[in-house]
Order: C-alpha cells, then sequence, then structure tokens
C-alpha cells in the first residue's frame, strides 16, 4: 500500500468515476483501474463496486476512505509544516454552528492577510460534522457550544477524537427575532411569550439528537417547528413568518443589518462557546491569528447586546 494509491482512492471517491479521476490525477485509466485493483487485491476487499452509472463505495471501502482521508492529510501536514521550501499558497479552513462572530472574524482575517495566493475555507455544517471535520483534518479548527445538557456527549466525541475544548465566552440565551416581531419591544421574553411564534433551528441530519442541536433546550416541545439548513433560510423566515430562533444574541449589525435583533430570553441556563482542535498539535500561525480575530469580534459584539 503506498501513498499514492491512497490519493487514487480518495479521488475516484470524490469523482464517482474513474474516467474523470484518472484526468484529474493526469494518469491514464488503465494504469488507475490497475492501481486500485492491486490496492484491493492487496487488502482483500472490494473498495469500489463498478457499474454503468459510475463508482459506488462499498461499506467496507467508506471506512477505508476515512483512514486515507486521515493518512494523506497528516502527510500534508507534515510536508507544510517542514518543508524548506516556503509555498507560495497557504491553507487554512475552519468549520462551524451558523454564528455569525465566526464569519467577522473569518472576514478580518482575509483583509489582513497580504498574500497573493492562498486557499481559506469556511464551513457552517452540522455539530457532529463539525467534530468530523476537525478530527479528519479537514478542519484545523471548529467552533461549537457547550451547556449542562450536551456537554457530557460532545465531550465524549471530543475524546474519542482526540480533540480538545477552549473557551471562547459564555453568554446568557437570547432569542433572534425580526426587528418588526411583536416581541421586538420587550426587554426580555419567556418560554410562554414564544408559544404562539414559529421555532426556527438548524437541520442536523443523521446526528438529529438532542444533544447535537445548535439550539439549547432543544428537548422543549413545540407547536411550529421549522428545520432549516443555512443562515440566510434562517433569517429569512424570521422576517416573513415572525418566527424566532435561540442563540448566544451575538449578532453582526455589519453582516446581517438591522432587520434581525436579539432579546434576552428568561430561562435559567447558560451557553458556553469555543474552538475545538487536536489535543497534541501546536496550531498553525493562521489559525492562532484567526482566534485572536475571533475574540475581537465577539468582543465588539457583546458590546451591541
Amino acid at each position: 500500500m503506498t501513498l499514492q494509491q491512497l490519493k487514487y482512492v480518495i479521488e475516484v471517491a470524490r469523482s464517482r468515476s474513474i474516467s474523470k479521476a484518472a484526468k484529474q490525477l493526469f494518469i491514464s485509466q488503465p494504469s488507475l483501474s490497475n492501481a486500485l485493483k492491486e490496492l484491493e487485491n492487496e487488502l482483500g476487499m472490494m473498495l469500489f463496486l463498478r457499474t454503468n452509472k459510475g463508482i459506488i463505495i462499498t461499506p467496507e471501502g467508506s471506512e477505508f476512505l476515512g483512514y486515507a482521508r486521515q493518512v494523506v492529510e497528516q502527510m500534508d501536514l507534515l510536508e507544510n509544516h517542514y518543508s524548506t521550501v516556503s509555498s507560495s499558497q497557504h491553507h487554512f479552513a475552519v468549520s462551524t454552528q451558523h454564528y455569525a462572530f465566526a464569519v467577522s472574524a473569518f472576514v478580518r482575517l482575509l483583509k489582513n492577510y497580504n498574500r497573493d495566493e492562498y486557499e481559506f475555507t469556511l464551513r457552517e455544517v452540522k455539530t457532529y460534522e463539525i467534530i468530523e471535520d476537525v478530527k479528519n483534518f479537514h478542519s484545523e479548527l471548529g467552533i461549537l457550544y457547550v451547556n449542562s445538557f450536551n456537554k457530557k456527549v460532545i465531550y465524549k466525541f471530543l475524546r474519542e477524537g482526540g480533540l480538545s475544548f477552549h473557551k471562547l465566552f459564555v453568554a446568557n440565551p437570547h432569542i433572534f427575532i425580526s426587528s418588526s416581531n411583536p416581541l421586538a419591544e420587550k426587554e426580555f421574553v419567556t418560554l410562554d411569550d414564544l408559544h404562539p411564534y414559529p421555532y426556527l433551528a438548524y437541520e442536523q441530519g443523521d446526528y438529529n439528537s438532542f444533544y447535537f442541536s445548535e439550539e439549547i433546550l432543544s428537548t422543549l416541545s413545540r407547536p411550529k417547528n421549522i428545520r432549516v439548513t443555512d443562515r440566510a433560510t434562517l433569517f429569512n423566515l424570521l422576517i416573513g413568518l415572525n418566527g424566532y430562533t435561540i442563540s448566544t444574541g451575538v449578532i453582526s449589525k455589519k453582516l446581517n443589518g438591522e432587520n434581525i435583533i436579539s432579546v434576552p430570553l428568561q430561562v435559567d441556563e447558560q451557553i458556553t462557546v469555543g474552538y475545538i482542535a487536536h489535543k497534541n498539535m501546536s496550531l498553525s500561525p493562521i489559525a492562532s491569528i484567526y482566534i485572536d480575530y475571533l475574540k475581537e469580534s465577539i468582543d465588539e459584539e457583546l458590546k451591541q447586546i
């Protein structure tokens, strides 16, 4: 088994086609097919099923792919860290729950990054995917929250992935609503106040457990529930349907304008937001700078609450 073969497997899985993968890898299709067959023979299992409609990854292949990505990405990290030749293009990726301050910090990072070439990635994804992204080196940092309800479960997954949680700030719960919502004039709201309004929450896919919910108080029963997958849709529905969601109260007026506001929610809960990273790995200089910008963005936006 070679590193090159692992790269072949990853590209075939991404392309779902041997011919397309061969073009991306700049090798002939027969050479790629032979390399895959040699690897499958060595492993004693099928990684892919070849069909008329393309490539299907077998269950064994899916598991192998996870390990292959980790090996290749760790090799890339080693090469980038110890290479004597300075690369002209720097890479950085962060996975996060749907927080405006994470976007604000990313904007600051790019505005102050004086390089001609770079490849940066900001992923707003599901809670479980944040942990997986960092564990598998798809992202160097992840941003999520813990509280008294989900902490044991989240920390369990972090331990299993060799990850650690670092606190950024603690917030009292707020609701996000449209500035035209009848609740907008209140100094604070109660759960009873929210009963007539549609509740919006981020969909968590296969891991739609209460523990992975991006919103606290996820176990409460509500008469009107809407699941969404992206922040723009959620904000549009807050405005269009007079809906609400529960979050930290930290919102960027620069990015989101004046149409969405936060109002304190009167409950006996707190939200601890932090970043996750690999326990035994030093952060890259870019990641450290991004964390500094995170703290600056958070401090600025907390003052507006």
